[in-house]
């Protein structure tokens, strides 16, 4: 086999290339070289001219990526991409291809998830670290030549440790993950995620949470983040060591552990949204004849809401519920507008908008309906899965608040709800909860 053993310098965020070093490498010795600037036509941050020495006077007069995309292109043509922590540096060099259009794909080889299988037990794999630990020379830390033609140092160590070969080749495998997981996360930890709702926990070398998920199925989704070529996943899998999980049963659970644990832990991935969501308001008048309405609005100047939803699918949807549950007049619950009387596909009223029904036999209805709706939201029991066959799990609500959630083997006799009470993980209310449970009004 014919590596390439590339090392590349960028700017940092938006990761525009200004380095790039390529070691064309038979398995004996190297065999070609490619080693340039790039004018990366963007500024460079002073943060990252700090750590590389690389400004913008440096770069001004260096080609541009497309004017060596072909030498790229031809150095690496029939060899394996080769680099420590590969998922970063190929997909750099391919997000530049694809500026221009062009669909780069090489197979990969990471030296970092090499290195721990060929030569376990070291207290770092950072590239400056392992170098020194195995007395391999690294100048020029920070810039591409330096830092690939160390890492052809390792490469060719790596090759002559025992299976070398083998473990080489299951890399290679339809089945393996290895060019696809972060460079320090275990092939084992992964393998040993779940096929099942919950949330899952990205944790760093140093043990701290850095980024948590929820998931219908947590293997497939977190595996999906290693697919994900954005600059905050990039970043995301660089740092995560560990991956850690908790079974919730349910999609529902799930979120509400999600919303709990980032709470909590406040990870740094975990970016809350900036803009206010907007909130809908059921809400009743009497008009003129006395006639009791139901309708639904932005919150924002609706005095006395009876139920607030977070969007506006959900508010009507539920205001449908109601009315097809009460025999309610889809015209005065302003589900039809500019109608004499209503024509619902679905709903059908007893027609107090024909006359043929008195108003105040109608306006009782309405009222049994506002007592329900103001009923059903203050105290809530939600059953939902458990997290196996013998269990189930359920949710809380009461007098308004949410007390948490719970598992109970199905074995375990419940007369009464409060008996629930003994189950409960107990968990905090809050507007984030209120948003994810008025959703579940709906599908009452």
């Amino acid at each position: 086999m014919t590596y390439t053993i590339i090392d590349v310098e960028t700017t940092g965020r938006g990761n525009r290339i200004t380095e790039i070093s390529i070691f064309k490498f038979n398995g004996d010795q190297v065999i070609d070289e490619f080693t340039t600037l790039v004018n990366p036509e963007t500024t460079i941050p002073m943060h990252i001219t700090a750590l590389t020495g690389i400004d913008n006077v440096m770069v001004a007069d260096a080609p541009k990526f497309h004017e060596i995309a072909q030498q790229i292109i031809d150095i690496t043509a029939q060899t394996i991409f080769v680099a420590h922590s590969v998922n970063f540096d190929y997909n750099v060099i391919r997000n530049e291809f694809k500026l221009l259009g062009v669909d780069f794909q090489r197979k990969k080889l990471c030296t970092v998830r090499l290195s721990r299988k060929l030569i376990p037990g070291k207290k770092s794999y950072s590239l400056g670290k392992l170098c020194k630990s195995l007395n391999i020379p690294l100048t020029d830390r920070h810039r591409a030549r330096g830092d690939a033609a160390a890492t052809v140092l390792l490469f060719e160590l790596l090759l002559k440790q025992e299976n070398a070969d083998a473990t080489i080749t299951s890399f290679f495998k339809k089945s393996s993950k290895e060019a696809t997981l972060p460079p320090n996360l275990s092939s084992d930890i992964f393998n040993n995620l779940p096929n099942a709702p919950g949330i899952y926990y990205f944790i760093n070398k140093k043990g701290k949470v850095i980024y948590v998920g929820k998931a219908k199925d947590i293997k497939k989704r977190v595996l999906s983040h290693f697919y994900t070529k954005t600059e905050k996943e990039l970043n995301l899998c660089r740092e995560t060591a560990n991956i850690d999980f908790e079974l919730s049963g349910s999609e529902l659970i799930a979120l509400l552990m999600e919303d709990a644990a980032i709470k909590h832990h406040f990870p740094i991935y975990n970016q809350a949204s900036k803009r206010r969501t907007k909130a809908y308001a059921l809400f009743s008048y009497e008009d003129r004849k006395g006639i009791q309405h139901l309708a639904t609005n932005v919150l924002k100047g609706i005095p006395n809401p009876i139920l607030i939803f977070y969007t506006q699918r959900d508010c009507r949807a539920y205001l449908e519920k109601l009315c097809a549950q009460f025999n309610l007049c889809p015209k005065f619950c302003h589900l039809q507008e500019g109608v004499s009387t209503c024509s619902h596909y679905s709903i059908s009223c007893n027609g107090v908008c024909k006359g043929t029904e008195s108003i105040e036999i109608y306006n009782e209805r309405v009222e049994n309906a506002l007592s329900f709706a103001k009923e059903s939201s203050r105290n809530m029991l939600l059953k939902e899965i458990g997290r196996n066959v013998d269990e189930e799990a359920f949710v809380l609500v009461k007098n308004g608040s949410y007390l948490g959630y719970g598992f109970i083997d199905k074995s375990t006799s419940i007369n009464h709800h409060d008996e629930l009470e003994t189950f409960l993980i107990p968990q905090n209310d809050n507007s984030d909860i209120q948003k994810i449970l008025r959703s579940k009004l709906v599908q009452r």
